[in-house]
């Protein structure tokens, strides 16, 4: 028994030994392969770590503290926290709030703790550091204050959002940027002859124009480009060249840029919506287009129309928002992709409509004067009487029916006494309301007649 167990337990202990060695054996992506190991190998974010630019001074100082990196996909946000850790000679140690919870935050601690009493420091790097809900983040807040840690969080989520404040107040927010399509340019052509890491004894060439499609439809992201150029590289095999068409079969698809839900969403609603109040329909059509192949559900497109036509057409253009509405019922009946020519219709129509917010503005003005004045009376002559105690005190005397004139339009007082003669509306002098803006000057000019034959 005690010799098929002693058996069993080196077999199993072989077996790890042989999983092991598998497991460091099996080569990593290209991408892993070729991140940056110093300061001067990062691509891009030369705002950040140019020489003389702070935070590469406290880098190259070992003086970092806490902070977040916000930006998008494939930036560097994990590569720098890397190198901050090896120039600043600290452990450095992963952390993912999608898989990880608070309680592995506690053994990382306890072991930082237990590292900090040897000389040495810990910096704790929060991948997807969004994922956390804010209570859970609460759990960073001691350790970051006593400096047990020092903590790198990386989000491609705006911070100000989805970070709570007490944590926020702790650490500093670095912006990265996309990459361009020039830095994109160099992280492919060091992969292709860098013997060490790449792909150089491979012996690849690269057409330029494939080079060029590489580094723009890489989208700002160093990752993709060198999974793509990787995919790409297997295709045509050692010594081959990548053309233009291998570079497209490696690229496969390309999706747009668009999370649904996160800030990109309300960034495209808000390029949409100022393309339409622009008069652009081509920036309209362009960030339409966007969100759907990003995958948006076209009635928050519809929804931001509606609103938008009703904002900044208004009376300019009646028609602006029954369109609208006639294109979301059409796209009910229709579904995708039959459901997006109406809804593209309706785009170039709103963009090209006459402009007006004078409806939004009397709306404003409105508000504000229902604020300021809460409590003021219906003048007597226009409200209702139903009964006679209500006719004996008054109500409704002095009422004048509008069609009982020729020109159906009589003057009186419709506002309180404290507001008379207040305007809220203002036509604007476009479209429609040239018409509305005659029809409200011809009643000014009876009112003014009747004013003066009352003398």
């Amino acid at each position: 028994m005690a010799e098929r167990k002693k058996r069993g337990e080196d077999e199993s202990t072989s077996e790890r030994g042989t999983a092991s060695l598998f497991e460091r054996t099996l080569p990593q992506p290209l991408a892993a392969r070729m991140r940056p190991r110093t300061l001067d190998e990062v691509v891009g974010q030369r705002h950040l770590l140019a020489p003389g630019k702070p935070l590469r001074d406290a880098i190259e100082k070992g003086t970092v503290s806490s902070m977040v990196f916000w930006g998008p996909p494939g930036t560097g946000k994990t590569t720098i926290a890397r190198v901050i850790a090896q120039y600043t000679d600290r452990e450095f140690v992963p952390f993912s709030a999608v898989t990880e919870g608070v309680p592995r935050v506690r053994e990382i601690v306890a072991e930082a703790d237990g590292r900090r009493r040897m000389g040495r420091g810990t910096i704790l790097f929060a991948d997807e550091i969004h994922r956390f809900n804010k209570a859970q983040q609460d759990a960073f807040l001691p350790h970051v204050e006593a400096g047990t840690i020092t903590l790198i969080g990386a989000t491609t989520e705006n911070p100000s959002f989805e970070i709570n404040g007490a944590l926020l107040s702790r650490v500093r927010v670095f912006v990265l940027q996309a990459l361009t399509p020039d830095d994109l340019r160099g992280v492919i052509t060091r992969a292709l002859s860098d013997t060490e890491r790449g792909l150089g004894d491979w012996k690849l060439t690269i057409d330029d124009d494939a080079l060029t499609l590489l580094s723009t439809e890489a989208d700002g992201d160093a990752r993709r480009a060198l999974t793509v150029l990787e995919a790409a590289a297997e295709h045509v095999g050692r010594g081959g060249s990548i053309t233009v068409e291998a570079a497209r079969d490696a690229l496969q698809l390309r999706f747009a840029r668009y999370d649904k839900g996160g800030e990109e969403t309300y960034n495209m609603l808000s390029a949409f919506h100022k393309s339409l109040r622009g008069s652009d329909p081509q920036g309209a059509l362009y960030w339409m287009a966007r969100m759907l192949e990003g995958g948006a559900d076209p009635m928050t497109i519809f929804r931001r129309s509606l609103a938008m036509a009703a904002e900044d057409i208004g009376l300019a253009d009646p028609e602006a928002l029954k369109l609208a509405v006639a294109a979301r019922e059409a796209f009910h009946m229709l579904g995708p992709p039959e459901g997006y020519l109406p809804l593209a219709q309706m785009v170039v129509y709103l963009a090209t409509a006459p402009k007006s917010n004078s409806s939004k503005a009397a709306l404003g003005a409105a508000m504000e004067a229902a604020r300021s004045h809460p409590a003021e009376g219906v003048p007597l002559h226009i409200r209702n009487a139903p009964t006679g105690l209500m006719k004996e005190l008054g109500y409704g005397t002095g009422y004048q029916y509008a069609h009982d004139a020729a020109e159906a339009y009589i003057p009186q007082e419709y506002l309180p006494e404290s507001l008379r003669g207040s305007r809220f509306y203002e036509p604007g002098p476009f479209g429609f309301e040239k018409e509305i803006a005659k029809r409200l000057a011809w009643w000014e000019e009876l009112r003014r007649k009747a004013s003066e034959n009352s003398e």
